[in-house]
């Protein structure tokens, strides 16, 4: 039956098409099988609220090449789906649809916003999995999750409840990260900093005298960037070995504005070389401070309400903004010569990433996760290498965050998310966490409950994604087959806040670890090195670069050059190269396919498998050249090196195969009768495409498909076929060396009339004359394909012991000079003989150099005991090279200059 493919590639024609067949075959789903190893990833849920970016691209790219890989390998490959509730996202964006709609979120009412919610849920959050369909993601969608859905609800739940009777999670005042415009507390990772102008407020506090009265002589003297906390100011700090404060230990300052007395106290946290030495203590409004606060029973004074106005323990300063408050408290300071001086500053602010508001540090009731026991199993884990984060130097950042870790705020003043599981006694007020609302409190006996209003980080349910994904609670047989999983691929951006809550969730949960590997991938920046972002307008959408060069295009570039945890800049250059080299295999497959065809009508048989002895030694060498390349890369995927692999297969298929051996074998298909001679190029040129479309397919899956499927028709699709395995019987070292000294001569001999000029279509005669008798029977094996590639009309093979070289070469032959052989070309009407001994000249200079260098290495007593073996017998091989090429070189110039034998 007659198969063709387009004349021209197009990705629209058939990924749609490809993507279809396979959601129908089903060819991404799994089950329980038991005869077979499960390999498990899950995916990092993307916001229902999201688009697909460039950073999502590269994260599912890497995740499908490693699940097409590991399917192709045999193994029972589960890709599991699913996306994010996205808490405070996806509230921004209903608050923004009903302020469109003149609706307020507080007269609408929670339960009726919720239903809004889930409309909007219905709606849009889907739209990012049609994306990551777009890009090929090979995930088993009958299995999509949401960490929303009935069954993470109730892992959440039972989480909390099981947490909160161990003592995990408690309700507790602690500092947190608050919005003041979106009235929630807000997770680290919600916190962006921004590089900001500001100022160093250099104030004085003075000291109390040992009489009780204030100093008018004595101060002590800090700087801040937040002079409107100092509102709340409880204590200043100095280094307990400070020497220059070791006299004021146990004396006290007075805190203006607030005629508050407070103390000084001694802390190592105070850096002694920064500013004075002297540090402001606001435990409600700092990080720092409040430990500092908690190790000195430091009283905590909250000077902000939730909208950061100042509170009433603002004193004068009450309802007034916090930016208003500072003006104020600077100008009184000043007024009262306790402004000392003001420097600008440049300085990172903290802001949140949805709405771009400074985020305020504030004291707040709140339900937290209690840390220091449960990161012990993720510390252990790490260290003794049950986890692997690749690359290894991620785990310096890994172990910053576990030896510094807080206990997590948990809880959010939002409504769209899993709510608290806490109950509130109307009556007493007793607090009861529970699954369900009980039915009496066990206090008083009163039967009215109130929920807590609050709901839970995301980060809380995303944490249990590994286990809660396949069943958990419920110990379902999928549960016991896929966990642990076997790798998260992931942003080294969220190490923290995701990473390290899944693996101590999964411990604490599961008894075990959620995954085996963590391989982190970088940013992908613009050409110039930046961060993408809306601000700076230099975001790239991959939807745009799918419709316009196919989304294999897209994903090869992303992967090319890609080590893990490296950032990349993304340049379109490179995505017209992915293009072109998707061309370049199209165009390669086409030409296979043709000559297949016509061979088949011409002669009535199929192609079939050559005898070993029908194989021609170009077929050899580029079946064991693609041997060493499936082992090869293999190796780097098995190793994570994704983009290592990638390079060497598109290597090989761009040069080894299009440029070489399809040129080698032209000749054969079209200037000989041998059948058995075509039938071995053409099965070999078939065998060899199908193998590296096989390597190629992880990365590049839809043209490597419709390729597949259409040169052959005993497998009905590449993504369910066999990865090639090495084979000793396709190794052919012999083979190997023969073909690539042909190759050094033809490259000799291109570059050779390439600096003279020398069209292709002006062929002539080439000489080779080699000593070595193995060379000589190498040119005549491939005497037909050399002479194509070389332009030669004829080639002569000759023995340099036989002294004929010398008779039969002209004054005017251009020589070209490789290992063990001299090739001569006469080309007296095509070349100036100047040139050509200038040429040969500036090859003696580079020759020189060369010996020059290798002979002082291999001189070098410090290179010989110190260099491995390999290393050095790599030199001497080197030497041997040079000093024949200078020897032929030396010849050529004498005989050119009327010298020897002349």
């Amino acid at each position: 039956m007659s198969r063709e493919m387009a004349k021209t590639y197009d990705p629209k024609g058939i990924e749609d098409k490809l993507y279809q067949k396979w959601l129908d075959k089903k060819y991404f789903h799994a089950e329980v099988d038991h005869d077979k190893t499960p390999f498990t990833i899950v995916i990092p849920p993307p916001n229902i609220t999201g688009q697909l970016h460039m950073g999502h691209a590269l994260d599912n790219t890497m995740q499908d090449i490693l699940i097409r890989f590991k399917r192709m390998q045999g193994y029972n490959a589960l890709w599991q789906p699913g996306t994010d509730h996205a808490s405070i996202a996806t509230e921004v964006k209903i608050i923004e649809k009903l302020k469109e709609e003149g609706i307020d979120k507080n007269d609408l009412g929670r339960e009726k916003f919720l239903e809004r919610a889930w409309e909007w849920k219905k709606e849009y959050g889907g739209r990012i999995i049609g994306q990551l369909k777009k890009l090929g993601s090979s995930c088993d969608w009958d299995r999509e999750r949401f960490t929303m859905d009935e069954g993470c609800n109730k892992a959440v739940t039972e989480v909390f409840v099981k947490m909160h009777e161990k003592g995990y999670i408690y309700k507790g005042s602690r500092i947190i990260n608050w919005c003041p415009v979106c009235n929630t507390s807000i997770s680290d990772a919600e916190v962006e900093y921004q590089e900001q102008a500001g100022h160093f407020w250099h104030i004085k506090y003075p000291l109390i005298n040992e009489d009780g009265t204030v100093s008018d002589t004595e101060f002590l003297t800090f700087a801040t960037t937040r002079p409107e906390t100092m509102l709340g100011d409880t204590a200043v700090a100095i280094h307990p070995d400070d020497e220059r404060y070791q006299h004021l230990k146990g004396r006290k300052v007075m805190l203006p504005l607030m005629n508050r007395e407070i103390p000084i106290v001694t802390d190592a946290y105070v850096d002694r070389e920064f500013g004075t030495g002297v540090v402001k203590i606001t435990p409600a409004h700092d990080p720092n401070d409040f430990e500092v606060g908690r190790r000195h029973n430091l009283p905590i004074i909250n000077v902000m309400n939730d909208d950061a106005t100042i509170n009433e323990n603002g004193g004068r300063f009450a309802g007034m903004d916090r930016y208003e408050a500072r003006r104020a408290i600077v100008e009184e300071l000043d007024a009262m010569g306790l402004l000392v001086k003001v420097e600008e500053h440049m300085h990172n602010v903290g802001t949140h990433d949805r709405c771009k508001t400074t985020i305020e540090p504030l004291v707040k009731e709140q339900w937290f996760v209690k840390m220091d026991e449960l990161i012990k199993p993720a510390i252990k884990a790490v260290k003794t290498g049950e986890i692997r984060l690749i690359p290894e130097r991620m785990e310096k950042n890994y172990f910053n965050w576990t030896d510094n870790i807080r206990d997590w705020c948990i809880s959010r003043q939002l409504w769209w998310g899993h709510r608290i599981p806490a109950y509130y006694c109307d009556e007493c007020k007793e607090v009861v966490v529970a699954s369900k609302m009980p039915d009496v409190c066990p206090k008083c006996g009163c039967t009215h409950f109130t929920q807590d209003p609050d709901t839970l980080d995301t980060w809380f349910s995303s944490a249990l994604w590994p286990f809660e994904t396949l069943g958990w609670p419920e110990q379902t047989e999928d549960l016991k087959y896929f966990y642990p999983t076997d790798v998260l691929v992931t942003g080294y951006d969220i190490i923290f806040f995701w990473v390290i809550r899944m693996i101590f969730s999964g411990y604490e949960q599961m008894g075990e670890r959620p995954f085996k590997t963590v391989l982190f991938h970088g940013l992908v920046r613009d050409s110039q090195g930046r961060k993408m972002s809306k601000s700076l307008g230099n975001g790239i959408d991959p939807l745009e670069i799918i419709d316009q060069y196919g989304a294999d295009a897209l994903r090869l570039t992303l992967i090319t050059g890609n080590a893990p945890g490296n950032d990349m800049r993304f340049y379109y250059e490179r995505v017209e190269n992915s293009r072109n080299f998707a061309n370049k295999v199209w165009n390669a497959s086409r030409f296979i396919l043709m000559n297949m065809e016509q061979t088949c009508e011409k002669t009535g048989k199929e192609i079939r498998e050559p005898e070993a002895g029908e194989l021609a030694p170009a077929d050899k060498w580029i079946l064991s050249k693609l041997n060493t390349l499936v082992k090869d890369v293999t190796d780097n995927m098995e190793h994570f090196e994704l983009g290592i692999a990638v390079q060497k297969v598109y290597d090989f298929i761009w040069d080894e195969f299009c440029d070489w051996y399809i040129e080698m074998v032209k000749p054969r298909l079209y200037s000989s009768d041998d059948e058995i001679s075509q039938n071995a190029a053409l099965w070999t040129l078939k065998s060899v495409l199908l193998d590296a479309l096989k390597l190629l397919h992880p990365y590049m899956p839809f043209i490597t498909e419709e390729i597949f499927c259409t040169l052959q028709s005993s497998e009905e699709s590449i993504m369910i076929s066999s990865w090639p395995k090495y084979r000793p019987d396709r190794s052919f070292p012999q083979e190997e060396k023969d073909i690539e000294i042909i190759k050094e001569a033809v490259r000799g001999i291109r570059n050779a009339r390439s600096g003279m000029n020398v069209a292709p279509s002006r062929r002539t005669k080439v000489t080779i004359v080699s000593e070595d008798a193995d060379i000589l029977r190498t040119f005549s094996e491939g005497r037909l394909f050399f002479a194509s590639l070389a332009y030669a009309n004829e080639v002569i093979t000759l023995s340099a012991l036989s002294g004929q070289d010398k008779d039969s070469m002209g004054k005017d032959a251009v020589s070209v000079v490789i290992p063990g052989a001299t090739l001569y070309i006469p080309l007296a009407e095509l070349v100036d003989i100047a040139q050509e001994i200038e040429r040969l000249e500036k090859e003696k200079k580079r020759l020189t150099s060369e010996l020059a260098r290798s002979r002082g290495m291999l001189s070098n007593e410090r290179f010989l005991s110190k260099a491995p073996q390999e290393k050095v017998d790599q030199e001497k091989e080197k030497l041997a090279k040079y000093e024949q090429m200078m020897e032929q070189v030396t010849l050529r110039l004498a005989q050119l200059s009327g010298g020897e034998g002349r």
